[in-house]
């Protein structure tokens, strides 16, 4: 059975991930489960300078979800190759992927993430969170313009021949214009869907919930918008398509290889099951061997 899959110039050894945000740092969750089972650990946002997010309250639990409005808090670039990597140097070398995100304001910022990880043998390629307000541009988004897609994914590229897999977002007119874009930018995968704007009102209250208004939503009520996205692009793009968004278990995660996704992130669930990614590789390889599958691109096959 062939689990494994080859994202530009590398090869992940299987396609279960867990998603930015979900997972920390990766060694948060050392205790919890078998962070070797898991084909890829895409980090915690990383920005240039360390950033202490939106105030609080910035997470609420909704019907079948959540709704985070966190802000890409994080300890900085410096930090994160002095304090987390070490440990995840082991991780490496047993072939797990380390894929940090990176975030940014500008495009500079974004490639200058890049600039110093770059000679980092842990690292083993990039995700790029580019629903990030550029304030150059009015602070509209980097990721809601096929124009700007593609400029810093062009520019981004100058700096890495490894993995270049850019995150979409869910909140644009046409995903499928954005992720040609990114493709021809030379990006090596896109990875769909970021989390939705959602807003939760207190009706007791009177108010606002969360202190930034709105937050992205997660968890298991946005799978058929994830799955639909990642139909939609991984018929538009010839790189990879990494499906994301409300995976609970080997169901759900199927879902997206049928529609297309070469390999998924599982995001929420990670705080309801630490050890979910385990549970998922294991069920993914029993459906498909119970289903007469031998590779993930069978299954890629079956709704074309």
């Amino acid at each position: 059975m062939e689990l494994s899959l080859k994202i530009g110039s590398r090869t992940l050894k299987n396609p279960v991930g867990v998603a930015s945000g979900t997972f920390g740092y990766g060694e948060e969750y050392a205790e919890l489960c078998d962070l070797e089972q898991i084909g890829a650990i895409y980090t915690k946002a990383i920005s240039l300078e360390p950033r202490r997010g939106n105030p609080t309250p910035r997470i609420v639990e909704t019907p079948s979800g959540m709704l985070n409005a966190i802000g890409l808090a994080n300890v900085g670039i410096d930090r994160f190759i002095t304090e987390k990597l070490p440990y995840l140097e082991d991780l490496a070398s047993k072939n797990t992927a380390i894929i940090p995100n990176v975030s940014g304001t500008t495009e500079e910022d974004y490639c200058e993430v890049i600039r110093r990880l770059e000679g980092i043998d842990t690292i083993w390629g990039y995700e790029i969170n580019l629903s990030c307000p550029n304030v150059k541009h009015g602070a509209l988004a980097f990721g809601t313009d096929p124009v700007m897609v593609e400029s810093i994914t062009s520019k981004m590229r100058k700096f890495t021949e490894k993995p270049l897999i850019i995150k979409l977002s869910p909140n644009v007119t046409d995903i499928a214009a954005i992720a040609k874009a990114a493709e021809q930018g030379g990006a090596d995968a896109v990875s769909c869907i970021n989390t939705l704007i959602g807003m939760v009102i207190d009706t007791k209250k009177k108010n606002i919930v969360l202190a930034n208004k709105t937050g992205g939503l997660s968890g298991p009520a946005i799978r058929p918008v994830g799955v639909a996205a990642c139909y939609k692009v991984s018929r538009a793009v010839s790189i990879p398509v990494i499906g994301i968004g409300g995976i609970c278990n080997a169901d759900d995660a199927v879902q997206y290889l049928l529609a297309g996704a070469k390999a998924f992130q599982i995001g929420t669930q990670n705080f309801v099951e630490p050890d979910i990614a385990g549970k998922v590789a294991a069920d993914l390889e029993s459906y498909m061997k119970a289903n007469g599958f031998n590779s993930i691109a069978e299954m890629n096959a079956v709704l074309l």
